[in-house]
């Protein structure tokens, strides 16, 4: 667990090492309603970005690693440890930031971290030692003997890391912890996964509806639709593939509708992503060379400003793995 001093930086875990998480075929539900359909992934990056829209079945799927739900079927594994089988040895693995508040109002911080860290399995010492370095950790240390109930929502959300990370797990799982927080309080936090995720201490499933935070601070992500699967990948290698076989243009006009040269592109086969204003988003049809985009322009009495090559940010790719006709797609 990192202390109040700086974090030592040490080398992140290989990916060859156990995974973070394992699902083989996971099927959960509530009563006869199945929530979760058959997911099977291996997670095994440094932060694992979790997504989807409401009713996805986030929550559900942090809910069964955590043990507090048993599969109906298939196996869920964290660190190498089937949940179902071995929860206790696994929940002692983890650290868990849940999305809502769950503190009591009364205690002041320092004990109410001491309480989590015995309740992970530490002896009373260590977890009041291990509190307060925690709660200097991440900010808190003048504040430690202050009731939680009177903190900020900022203050609030630094609380319940410092009790996910009082017991030093190996896996750390945050739901929503920039939900709500004022911009200085969002870098604050997101400074902290940064700092925890470059220690290589442990590994993070980050859960957040915020794409920017997930794509600033992950470099796996998954993504969630009706309880299953629809995108799971490496993001460095969607920012580079894309899944495309051309490369993706920006284009800027020189004052114009971009609405008028996506309306030439489309119809010679170029697929547009985008046409806003003077900027146009488009991959060329299949052996179309940037050249024909500029004679496209001249045709429409338009003028390019600027042609860059650009990339899918992960907002294109969520947009695209929501589609009703999207097809799963999963890192090989």
């Amino acid at each position: 667990m990192p202390t109040a001093a700086a974090p030592e930086k040490v080398a992140a875990p290989p990916r060859s090492a156990t995974p973070a998480v394992a699902l083989a075929d996971l099927r959960v539900g509530y009563g006869r309603r199945e929530i979760l359909h058959g997911l099977t992934a291996t997670l095994s990056g440094q932060v694992i970005g979790l997504l989807g829209p409401n009713g996805a079945g986030k929550s559900t799927l942090i809910s069964t690693l955590l043990g507090f739900l048993r599969p109906a079927a298939g196996t869920a594994s964290v660190l190498g440890l089937d949940v179902a089988q071995v929860s206790r040895q696994a929940r002692r693995q983890i650290g868990y930031m849940p999305e809502n508040d769950a503190f009591i109002a009364s205690m002041s911080a320092v004990s109410f971290v001491r309480l989590m860290g015995e309740l992970a399995g530490l002896p009373a010492e260590a977890a009041l030692e291990r509190a307060h370095e925690a709660l200097f950790y991440v900010g808190l240390g003048e504040a430690r003997y202050r009731p939680v109930g009177g903190y900020s929502l900022g203050m609030k959300q630094l609380a319940k890391l410092a009790q996910a990370i009082v017991h030093g797990p190996r896996l750390l799982i945050l739901d929503e912890p920039t939900n709500s927080l004022d911009p200085p309080a969002r870098l604050r936090m997101l400074r902290l996964i940064r700092e925890i995720r470059d220690t290589g201490a442990c590994q993070i499933v980050l859960c957040s509806h915020l794409l920017r935070d997930v794509e600033e601070t992950c470099d796996e992500v998954v993504i969630l639709k009706h309880g299953r699967i629809v995108h799971h990948a490496d993001l460095a290698a969607d920012r580079a593939a894309a899944g495309r076989s051309a490369p993706m243009l920006d284009v800027e006009l020189s004052g114009g509708e971009a609405a008028t040269l996506a309306a030439a592109a489309r119809a010679r086969g170029c697929e547009v992503a985008s046409a806003s204003g003077s900027r146009l988003r488009l991959t060329l049809a299949q052996g179309m060379e940037a050249g024909a985009l500029f004679r496209m322009a001249a045709e429409c009495h338009l003028q390019v400003r600027r042609l860059s090559q650009g990339h899918d940010t992960l907002e294109d790719v969520f947009l695209r793995a929501m589609r009703e006709d999207a097809v799963p797609e999963v890192r090989a």
